[in-house]
């Protein structure tokens, strides 16, 4: 099987990769507060059919005026678009399982599944890309997983051993390998495009499949009868959490090992956490606060480990 020659990446870059995903994280954790709050009152498959749809709008600005006169042609122009339908569909996985999980579980719940992603994804970096993954890189994933483990068992031993895992944490589990499938394959199938083309027409692919899938749910809502809250989450995820995430993901990706750039991922529960105490949400317990640190810790390892 042929390998992928890796590509000489300056310092600087790597670390506008590394603060790339340290701002993505925090995006991140902030939906999940707001998703919460806003899951109970639209469907899942409604609510992101509508939130990328405006994302793509903001998106296909923003391209244009940043693209270069000469270059808007090719903008309009995608090669292979089987590669933004396969990117699209995980990512369509991913963010309906997200808002269906949010339903019956807790935000810190989900942002602790969502650290699993680095693992997932290191490993698959291993088998698509022929990556290779150093002890260290290994073992910090592993002691990140451990402390993600503890905080989805809420701290308690006994639901470990009878493995009490809710449902709504397995519907996010199934979303999670999605998205470490995507963070991959974008690599794998970037074709020298500019990182906001590539965003661009990934982001219209997710909408499109979006739309398709949720067009009952589009139909039947009420939308002038939904809650500020609703409208407050599609605007925050339309801007912040789509444009923008997709933007430094892939930004990221292109400058730093896949396996780097998800381990940001770690941050999500520490962030939830500290979000949700400030807004009222409640702190989570001593315990299950250590297990966020001990993410922490892992991502800590890995970020000052040698290049994967």
């Amino acid at each position: 099987m042929a390998t992928v020659a890796p590509r000489l990446i300056a310092p600087s870059e790597r670390l506008r990769g590394h603060l790339a995903m340290a701002l993505f994280a925090l995006l991140i954790a902030v939906s999940f507060s707001i998703g919460s709050r806003a899951a109970p009152h639209i469907g899942a498959g409604a609510l992101n059919a509508v939130r990328f749809f405006f994302g793509f709008i903001a998106m296909g600005v923003i391209a244009w005026v940043l693209t270069p006169v000469e270059a808007r042609a090719s903008l309009l122009r995608p090669k292979s678009v089987w590669r933004f339908l396969i990117l699209g569909s995980l990512m369509s996985v991913y963010f309906v399982m997200m808002f269906v999980a949010l339903k019956s579980t807790s935000p810190v719940s989900t942002g602790a599944m969502l650290t699993l992603m680095p693992l997932i994804s290191a490993g698959l970096g291993v088998l698509v890309l022929r990556q290779t993954l150093s002890p260290v890189v290994l073992g910090s994933l592993l002691l990140a997983a451990a402390g993600a483990i503890w905080v989805i068992f809420r701290g308690d031993v006994n639901a470990i051993l009878a493995f009490d895992i809710g449902k709504g944490e397995i519907i996010f589990f199934i979303g999670v390998t999605a998205h470490a499938t995507y963070n991959v394959l974008v690599r794998k199938f970037n074709r020298g495009e500019p990182v906001i083309s590539f965003t661009f027409w990934t982001l219209a692919a997710t909408t499109l499949i979006l739309i398709v899938y949720a067009t009952p749910e589009l139909l039947s809502t009420h939308w002038l009868e939904l809650p500020a809250i609703v409208w407050a989450c599609i605007v925050y995820l339309s801007i912040f959490t789509t444009a923008a995430t997709y933007f430094l993901l892939q930004y990221a990706v292109m400058r730093i090992p896949a396996a780097k750039a998800v381990a940001y991922f770690l941050l999500t529960p520490t962030y939830v956490i500290l979000i949700e105490g400030l807004v009222g949400g409640g702190w989570a317990r001593p315990p299950v606060f250590a297990g966020a640190l001990v993410t922490l810790l892992g991502l800590a390892i890995l970020v000052i480990s040698p290049d994967v």
